[in-house]
């Protein structure tokens, strides 16, 4: 990772699309900062596409998507991107799988949390839990106290065992059933709402995340950023970003957001 005041200045002038990670890369040891929020704002006035990618769920990211000044929130990981049609005044969505997939899978999940939470302890299920539609969230250290890596690495195991997708963030491992990422509902929100080929477009978008779960979009985007606080989880190269800023958290993000606009 090199750091991010070495980005050449018609890179980050290139740059139509953020995509960001929310947990400690927009907020600040649990906070959205008033410097966080206003670079969102700041780089959508600028013209700059924003969408968040997330692995909180689909209740946040209904309000987020509404709420906050941004074009798109990609939640659970992947399992979806919602938005805001302001010329119809209502939220629209766009989902990997129908309602009853989603039923059929919620009782599978449902058998799988209680089996997590009785041979882990303690872990507890995400606070966020009863807003979600497609996974399960086990919290190691955002309302418990920490755990051990080697607890972590059990959740993990439980759920593949259960053939689920497994994924580390900072603070949850989320596990769901289907092949989807944060990458692959990048793709298709670029092709589907905007007309574009991620492929096509990768060295004019950045993504700014902070751990493990961002690593399919830090292998994939050629100028992804991590925020300072990447660097605690000691990623593998070709499952790190290419930049990194001075600061943690949502001051780093503000760090990267001022950049493309000095760019610009």
């Amino acid at each position: 990772m090199k750091p991010l005041a070495d980005m050449p200045r018609e890179v980050a002038a290139a740059i139509h699309t953020v995509f960001s990670d929310i947990d400690d890369t927009l907020t600040t040891e649990g906070r959205l900062t008033v410097e966080a929020y206003g670079a969102l704002q700041a780089l959508k006035d600028a013209g700059v596409r924003v969408v968040l990618v997330t692995g909180r769920p689909a209740g946040w990211c209904d309000h987020i998507a509404r709420m906050w000044p941004v074009d798109a929130v990609i939640g659970e990981n992947g399992a979806f991107y919602l938005w805001y049609d302001a010329e119809a005044r209502r939220l629209k969505s766009r989902h990997v799988a129908d309602e009853p997939t989603r039923a059929v899978n919620a009782e599978k999940l449902a058998d799988v949390k209680a089996r997590i939470l009785r041979e882990v302890p303690g872990c507890a299920a995400a606070s966020d839990q009863f807003c979600r539609l497609y996974d399960i969230a086990i919290d190691f250290c955002e309302d418990v106290p920490p755990l051990p890596a080697a607890d972590i690495q059990r959740i993990v195991a439980l759920m593949e065992e259960a053939g689920m997708t497994a994924k580390v963030s900072s603070i949850h491992v989320n596990g769901w059933f289907g092949e989807y990422d944060k990458l692959s509902m990048a793709h298709l929100y670029l092709r589907e709402r905007c007309g574009m080929e991620l492929e096509a477009q990768k060295d004019r978008v950045t993504f700014a995340g902070d751990s493990p779960n961002d690593a399919p979009m830090f292998a994939y985007v050629p100028n992804a950023v991590g925020v300072a606080n990447v660097r605690k989880f000691n990623l593998p190269a070709d499952q790190s970003p290419a930049w990194v800023t001075p600061s943690e958290g949502g001051a780093g993000f503000a760090e990267l957001a001022r950049a493309i606009l000095a760019a610009r």
